[in-house]
C-alpha cells in the first residue's frame, strides 16, 4: 500500500469513531510523548496506534509513520500528523470553520473557554437548564466538551480541538454549499 493509502485507511479506522476519533487518537499521540518533544519516534508511534486500537500490521505501521514524516527526520511532529489526517476540506470550509471559531473566541486568546460562551451560546434552550436540574454554567460545560479532547476534556477549546471536530463533520458532508448552510446556521454567521 502507498503512504497515502494508508493514511487513508487510519483515517477510516479514527472516522469510525465519530467526529471526536481524530481528537482522540491526537489525545492518545500527545501522552504516548513520553520525552515531551511535541514529537513522536517510531516507537512512541506504534504504542500510540496500539493503545488506540488502530488495527495496521508492523509494515503498515512503518509505512504510515514513513508517510508522516515527510521531512524523514525520524520522528513526527503533532501538527505535521493532524494535518495528514484530517480528512481534506476545502479552503471555504476552513474559512467557515475559522469563522465560527472567532466568534465563539471573543477573548482573542486562541481558547474557548464558558466565559467565552456568555452571550454568543445561548443555555436557556437546553433541556436541563429549562428542568432547573443545570445552572447556565454546567449548559456551557457540556456544550464545550463536544469540541474538547474526549479522554481529558479540560474545560477549554483549542482552534486545533474545534478544527478537528468539523474536520470529522465535514467528511460526512459532500457538498461544500451544503456545510457552509449548515455551519451558518449553527453559528448565527
Amino acid at each position: 500500500m502507498s503512504g497515502d493509502e494508508l493514511i487513508e485507511k487510519l483515517r477510516q479506522q479514527c472516522l469510525k469513531r465519530g467526529v471526536s476519533g481524530i481528537k482522540g487518537l491526537s489525545r492518545t499521540f500527545r501522552i504516548m510523548d513520553d520525552d515531551g518533544n511535541k514529537k513522536l519516534d517510531f516507537e512512541e508511534f506504534k504504542k500510540g496506534l496500539h493503545d488506540y486500537g488502530v488495527q495496521v500490521s508492523p509494515d503498515e505501521a512503518t509505512g504510515l509513520f514513513q508517510a508522516f514524516d515527510k521531512d524523514g527526520s525520524g520522528s513526527i511532529e503533532f501538527d505535521e500528523f493532524l494535518e495528514c489526517l484530517r480528512p481534506p476540506m476545502s479552503q471555504s470550509r476552513k474559512n467557515i470553520v475559522d469563522k465560527a471559531f472567532k466568534k465563539l473566541d471573543k477573548t482573542g486568546d486562541g481558547v474557548v473557554t464558558v466565559e467565552d460562551l456568555e452571550g454568543v451560546y445561548n443555555p436557556r434552550e437546553h433541556k436541563k437548564y429549562r428542568d432547573g436540574k443545570w445552572t447556565e454554567k454546567q449548559v456551557f460545560e457540556e456544550f464545550l466538551k463536544t469540541f474538547d479532547s474526549p479522554n481529558d476534556p479540560d474545560g477549554q477549546v483549542t482552534h486545533e480541538e474545534f478544527f478537528n471536530y468539523y474536520a470529522g463533520v465535514s467528511s460526512s458532508i459532500n457538498d461544500d454549499v451544503y456545510f457552509d448552510l449548515i455551519m451558518r446556521k449553527a453559528w448565527n454567521l
